[in-house]
């Protein structure tokens, strides 16, 4: 991919912000649990590599990436910390998770079988660090029952080739006021867990929202991810027990600001067609950068004033309607603060009918990212 270098629209990460929702939620543990920041899908488009030492800079311990690859890079950029892998890697990579230390996620007798196989065969001599999945209910990955995992566990005592390093859930719905669900989880967390008698090193249920809102389940280990980055995995169902702040912003200027006479029409398909004379300011930036093209009729700050994206957003470029003739070369903010006013990823996310989530990792690499503070 292709960094818009000599373009002004950009993406600015708040360092500080990041290193405080860190801080926060560390202070909220107990000496004995360790909090691991989930830095996957580009630190959920803030920047794997910036966001981490940061993470590092505020007492994480180690790193959850979905990818080996990601955990490939963290490695190549010379963090040695630990790091799960936390979605499924092909047994055939077994080997360079092993000699990188990198754990795997394991949710059958089947992989760790074929695993071994490899392992042997390409006479690795380093044990691989698994976690084991556990599917409570979140219908993803994982051991389907309590029996499953007892083999599971009785066939890693005698295979050399692993090292038993965690055992863990994912709960669905923990960030809901209603609790009926993640009770069932817990549940089912508990019955699978009734098999183990011998606890391996890590045992953890908590990402972000059950850290947040059910804290007596942290157990020794939290996979901090999305509230790391100032957001609320919630969305506003719940507000959280300390403030979460917003590291994201986005950024561009106008490169072209025209007088629109009323009948003029503006973009793709003709879409939006002026009642009356008005400024217009065309940005550049789009959908291939991941700005979504649902975004036509919601708003842009200039000079503090909300600005309406008017007509259809283009691949590289969208058009506002200013309240007044501007300069090009104007401020113009997509995401984030400008002067007292604000626009949040949820905003634009409940625009879109989607979550924060989503909005976040979406925006793609052609955007650059600065880093502050």
């Amino acid at each position: 991919m292709v960094i818009g270098k000599h373009r002004p629209s950009r993406i600015v990460v708040d360092q500080t912000a990041i290193y405080q929702n860190i801080a926060n939620e560390k202070a909220r543990l107990t000496d004995k649990t360790e909090l691991f920041m989930v830095v996957k899908a580009n630190a959920y488009g803030h920047g794997l590599l910036q966001v981490a030492a940061t993470a590092l800079r505020a007492g994480a311990t180690g790193f959850c990436v979905a990818i080996l690859d990601e955990a490939l890079a963290l490695r190549e950029a010379g963090f040695n910390q630990p790091i799960l892998v936390l979605g499924i890697t092909e047994p055939q990579y077994a080997a360079l998770l092993a000699v990188n230390h990198i754990s795997a996620t394991v949710g059958s007798l089947t992989w760790l079988k074929t695993a071994q196989g490899f392992l042997e065969n390409e006479h690795v001599t380093t044990p691989l660090a698994v976690h084991l999945g556990l599917d409570t209910g979140m219908g993803r990955i994982g051991f389907q029952t309590p029996d499953q995992l007892a083999t599971a566990v009785a066939y890693l005592k005698t295979a050399k080739q692993f090292e038993l390093e965690g055992i863990f859930t994912h709960f669905s719905k923990a960030d809901s006021a209603d609790t009926e669900y993640f009770e069932q989880q817990l549940k089912k967390w508990r019955a699978f867990m009734a098999v183990v008698p011998d606890r391996p090193k890590y045992v953890h249920v908590s990402n972000t929202a059950t850290s947040l809102w059910h804290d007596a389940c942290n157990g020794n280990l939290i996979r901090f991810g999305v509230g790391g980055y100032g957001l609320n995995p919630s969305g506003v169902e719940l507000e959280p027990p300390f403030v979460l702040h917003p590291a994201m912003r986005l950024e561009s200027r106008a490169v072209f600001v025209k007088a629109l006479k009323a009948g003029q029409s503006v973009s793709y398909g003709a879409t939006y067609t002026a009642q009356e004379d008005e400024w217009v300011a065309t940005v550049p930036i789009g959908y291939a950068d991941g700005y979504r093209r649902q975004l036509q009729g919601f708003h842009v700050l200039v000079d503090g004033q909300y600005c309406e994206i008017i007509g259809r957003i283009c691949m590289d470029q969208l058009m506002i309607r200013l309240p007044h003739e501007y300069p090009v070369g104007t401020l113009v903010t997509l995401v984030g603060e400008d002067y007292g006013q604000t626009i949040s990823l949820q905003e634009i996310a409940d625009y879109c009918g989607t979550i924060h989530y989503e909005i976040a990792c979406g925006f793609s690499e052609r955007l650059p990212r600065f880093y502050q503070n």
